[in-house]
């Protein structure tokens, strides 16, 4: 079966057994880990005495209550390795700028997916180190400098559910740096633009409400914000009732779509790609 030909859907089990190679592999980088906590740790107080200094200074232009700021954050902190920006696997990025991704051509397997199962899985496997010590000792730390409960019922199971949604968005639009690589030949730039854009937009560096009110508006509907923005608020209760619902529907169908033009631009990438020797 020819791996550009071969559909994204067919042999499941394939993928779902190089997931578990991969995320278990992943989990062997344990003292990486620790020193990522570390720092997620110091930056997430940070953080937090910097939104609640503004925050005491005035109040009544905070467009989100303090606690639902600092749940925000310390989730930010938690699940960093699973939505930021700047993971990539280099190996791709050599694999295409150096010829070897002749070897991946030649696998039984869709490219597109065979990739997008490996960074699903590396990101899998690093927030799995990470997230549980950061939320134990966010929830230890007093109010209003720690993490909260989830605002209701409602809230946790869209928490859970968008979070998974968000995360595969989060993937889909990763995918797009090592395709542009094919025509750029360079990732660095591919990866700085790519990075400074998504930081920006996604809520990232800021939460999203705390934007100026239209370019919030906009944004909330791209796929930026369908990343880690959408199960944060939800979580800390900014987003509710029905709008769980709508913004749920919007990462998939961004899911949908990101990964449709994705599977097209990697078919018009190959055609373009440098195998060395021949």
């Amino acid at each position: 079966m020819n791996a550009v030909n071969a559909s994204p859907v067919s042999g499941i089990r394939k993928y779902a057994t190089y997931f578990r190679i991969r995320f278990t592999s992943g989990l062997q980088y344990r003292a990486a880990a620790a020193a990522g906590v570390a720092t997620q740790f110091a930056w997430g107080f940070l953080t937090v005495l910097l939104y609640k200094a503004f925050w005491e200074a005035d109040p009544a232009s905070f467009p989100m209550g303090i606690a639902q700021v600092t749940s925000y954050l310390w989730l930010r902190q938690a699940f960093l390795a699973m939505f930021n920006s700047w993971t990539v696997d280099n190996t791709i990025l050599s694999d295409i700028t150096g010829g070897n991704i002749a070897y991946e051509l030649i696998r039984p397997m869709n490219l597109y997916a065979l990739w997008y199962t490996k960074n699903i899985s590396m990101r899998a496997a690093n927030v799995t180190l990470r997230f549980l010590p950061v939320l134990i000792v966010a929830s230890l730390v007093p109010a209003p400098y720690g993490m909260g409960l989830p605002a209701d019922v409602p809230a946790a199971l869209g928490f859970v559910l968008t979070m998974i949604l968000g995360a595969l968005v989060t993937c889909a639009m990763v995918m797009f740096i090592y395709i542009f690589t094919f025509f750029t030949m360079q990732p660095m730039g591919v990866r700085m633009v790519f990075n400074a854009v998504t930081e920006f937009c996604s809520g990232d560096l800021v939460p999203l409400p705390f934007f100026p009110p239209a370019l919030a508006a906009f944004l909330e509907y791209t796929p930026f914000a369908s990343m880690a923005n959408v199960p944060f608020r939800i979580y800390s209760g900014h987003i509710a009732g029905w709008d769980i619902l709508r913004c749920a529907g919007l990462q998939l169908f961004w899911l949908a779509v990101l990964v449709f033009l994705g599977c097209l631009m990697m078919k018009k990438a190959l055609k373009r790609a440098v195998i060395q020797g021949g």
